[in-house]
C-alpha cells in the first residue's frame, strides 16, 4: 500500500481530499501493472514476426509513461484518467483486429472490460454508464466484423493462442479484482475513520449538552424549551478569585481553574446531576433536569458539600490558602431549553435560578447558603441551621439557612428513599 500511496502522490494536489487521492492512486497502479504486463505481448508478437501487433501494446506503454510524466508536472489527473480509459478501451480492440478476430487474438478485447469497471470506481455510477455503453458497442462491432477479420488471422501456435486466452482472462480478472479490492478496502478504512470521528463528535456534543437533549437535536427538533416543576439549582463562586487573577500568571490561573472545575465535574457525574455552565470562576449545576428524578435536592446538597471539600483539598495541595467557595442553592420550577445555533448552550431560566444566584452572592466564604424550600426538602438527611433573615437583592427579606453537613448516621434506606421529607429543620 505504500507503493500506491507514493504513486497517488504523483498526481496529488495540496487541496485534494483523501478520496480523490485514493482514486488517483488506484488508477495509476493499475496502469503501471498493465504496462508491465504488456511486455509479454510485445516480446511474443515480435518473436513471431507480427511487428504491427506488437506495436499496439508498446504504444500503450509509451502513452502511460508520457502520461505519468505529464501528470507529475501538471497534476491534472482528469487528463491522465481520460487518456488511460481511452487507451484501455481502444487498443485491445485494435490488437484483436490486427491479429484476426476473437480466436486468433485469444479474446484480447477482454482487456477493455477493465474500462467500465475502472470508470465505475473512479467516476461513479452515472458517469461510468458512457464507458459501459462504449465497451458493449465495441464488442458488438468486433462480433460483426469477426468473419471478415478471421480471413487474415495471425498464424500463431495453438499453445500460444490458448496460453494467451488464459492470460487474458486471468489478467483482466486479477487486475480488476486488485483495483476494486484496494478501492473497497480503502473505502472501508475511510468509513472506519469516519465512524471514529463521529464517535468523537458525539463525545464532544455530550460534553456540551445533556444526552437526551443532544439526541433530540440530532433527530431534528428545532426548538427545545420545557417547563420543569421541580429542579434544584446550585451556584458556586470562588471567593477573591478576581483579585487573585490580576497577579497570577496566566498558566497558573488556567491550571488552577481546570483542576477545580474538573473536580466539580467529577462530583456532578457521581451525583447524577447536570453541569449547566461556567462563567469565569462561577460554576452552575442543577438536579432534576433534563429528566425529572427523585431526591435531586439531596443530590445537589451532597454535591455542594463535596465541592467545599474539594476546594479545601486543592487549597492545601497548592498552597493557595486564600482559596474558598461560596455556594447558593434553591429548588423550584424552571424553564429549560437550548439557545444558539453555532455554539449550543443548554440553560435554565426563572425565579428559582435567580434566587439560587442570590443565595450564592449573599453567602459567606465557605458557606452553603440555602432557601427555606431547600431546607424543608432536605429533612433529616442533613444538618441544616438557620441563618436568620437576610435582605436579598430583588427579593426583600428572606429566611435562609446554612447547609452544614450530611448525617452519616442516618440509615441508608432513609437516604435512598424516593420520598422527600417535608419537615422543616429545627
Amino acid at each position: 500500500m505504500g507503493l500506491v500511496t507514493r504513486l497517488a502522490d504523483l498526481g496529488g494536489r495540496p487541496g485534494d481530499s483523501r478520496d480523490e487521492r485514493l482514486r488517483a492512486g488506484t488508477l495509476i497502479v493499475a496502469s503501471v501493472l498493465i504496462a508491465l504486463l504488456s511486455v509479454v505481448w510485445v516480446s511474443t508478437y515480435l518473436s513471431f514476426g507480427y511487428a504491427r501487433s506488437a506495436a499496439i501494446p508498446a504504444l500503450y506503454q509509451l502513452v502511460t509513461v508520457i502520461g505519468l510524466v505529464v501528470l507529475t508536472r501538471t497534476r491534472r489527473f482528469d487528463v491522465f484518467r481520460t487518456s488511460q480509459l481511452l487507451m484501455m478501451l481502444i487498443l485491445p480492440a485494435l490488437l484483436q483486429a490486427s491479429l484476426g478476430g476473437f480466436v486468433a487474438s485469444s479474446g484480447m478485447v477482454l482487456w477493455a472490460l477493465f474500462v467500465p469497471l475502472a470508470a465505475l470506481a473512479l467516476l461513479g455510477l452515472r458517469r461510468s454508464m458512457v464507458w459501459l455503453v462504449a465497451f458493449l458497442g465495441e464488442v458488438a462491432l468486433l462480433a460483426v466484423l469477426d468473419p471478415l477479420l478471421s480471413q487474415s488471422a495471425a498464424n500463431l501456435p495453438q499453445g500460444v493462442v490458448v496460453g494467451f486466452f488464459v492470460l487474458n482472462v486471468a489478467g483482466v480478472t486479477v487486475s480488476a479484482y486488485v483495483m476494486l479490492g484496494y478501492f473497497v478496502e480503502q473505502r472501508a478504512q475511510v468509513h472506519r475513520a469516519l465512524e471514529i470521528e463521529r464517535a468523537r463528535s458525539e463525545e464532544l456534543l455530550l460534553n456540551v449538552l445533556p444526552e437526551p437533549i443532544a439526541a433530540r437535536l440530532k433527530d431534528g427538533t428545532e426548538v427545545i424549551a420545557e417547563r420543569h416543576d421541580s429542579v434544584t439549582v446550585l451556584f458556586a463562586d470562588l471567593v477573591g478569585f478576581t483579585e487573585q487573577a490580576l497577579v497570577m500568571a496566566p498558566e497558573h490561573l488556567v491550571a488552577l481553574l481546570d483542576r477545580i472545575f474538573t473536580a466539580f465535574d467529577h462530583r456532578a457525574g457521581v451525583e447524577g446531576v447536570e453541569k449547566i455552565k461556567t462563567i469565569g470562576d462561577a460554576y452552575m449545576v442543577a438536579g432534576g433536569v433534563p429528566e425529572a428524578g427523585p431526591r435531586h435536592v439531596q443530590s445537589i446538597a451532597r454535591m455542594a458539600l463535596g465541592m467545599r471539600e474539594d476546594i479545601a483539598v486543592i487549597a492545601a495541595d497548592t498552597g493557595e490558602t486564600w482559596l474558598a467557595v461560596r455556594i447558593g442553592i434553591d429548588t423550584g420550577p424552571v424553564v429549560a431549553g437550548v439557545i444558539g445555533r453555532r455554539k449550543f448552550i443548554y440553560d435554565l431560566w426563572g425565579d428559582t435560578v435567580n434566587t439560587a444566584s442570590r443565595m450564592q452572592s449573599h453567602a459567606l466564604p465557605g458557606e452553603i447558603h440555602i432557601t427555606t424550600r431547600v431546607a424543608a426538602a432536605l429533612g433529616k438527611d442533613f444538618d441544616v441551621g438557620p441563618r436568620g433573615t437576610t435582605k436579598v437583592k430583588g427579593k426583600g427579606p428572606m429566611e435562609t439557612y446554612h447547609l452544614k453537613a450530611s448525617r452519616p448516621h442516618a440509615p441508608e434506606s432513609m437516604r435512598n428513599n424516593d420520598h422527600q421529607e417535608d419537615e422543616m429543620p429545627r
